[in-house]
């Protein structure tokens, strides 16, 4: 059984990426917590870090919302570099950079052990 890693608190993970979901910004803490360095994850397609567990149709919500130009939130379950995985309650939001590129915000926070709960059991029917 892989190893869970319980975010602390006050958490804050961020990643930006590109329109093509690479990542082009991960914040330190996002770093630690995945345990790759932030050159191993610059210029990667995101979903480096997603977890066999998610539901094809999750991102697959996330993605035509954003794209649509709205904000998403959702419960997600990632992968550490070392086999790990841990669970977050991510908000992703569209933005055009300076150059007025589509680009994606990240922003993830500690969810509720009642919440994870609640998510596990629906991902499982949504396979």
């Amino acid at each position: 059984m892989s190893k869970e890693t319980v975010l602390s608190n006050d958490a804050f993970l961020v990643s930006e990426t590109n329109s093509k979901g690479h990542i082009i910004f991960a914040n330190d803490e996002f770093c630690k917590v995945a345990e790759y360095e932030e050159s191993e994850l610059i210029g990667k397609p995101h979903n480096i870090v997603r977890h066999q567990d998610m539901p094809k149709a999750a991102f697959k919500d996330l993605w035509t919302t954003v794209q649509s130009g709205e904000m998403w939130q959702g419960y997600v379950k990632n992968n550490t570099k070392s086999g790990g995985y841990y669970w977050v309650l991510a908000t992703v939001y569209p933005y055009k950079n300076h150059d007025n590129e589509q680009c994606y915000m990240s922003i993830r926070r500690k969810p509720s052990l009642e919440d994870i709960a609640k998510v596990t059991e629906l991902y499982k029917t949504m396979h």
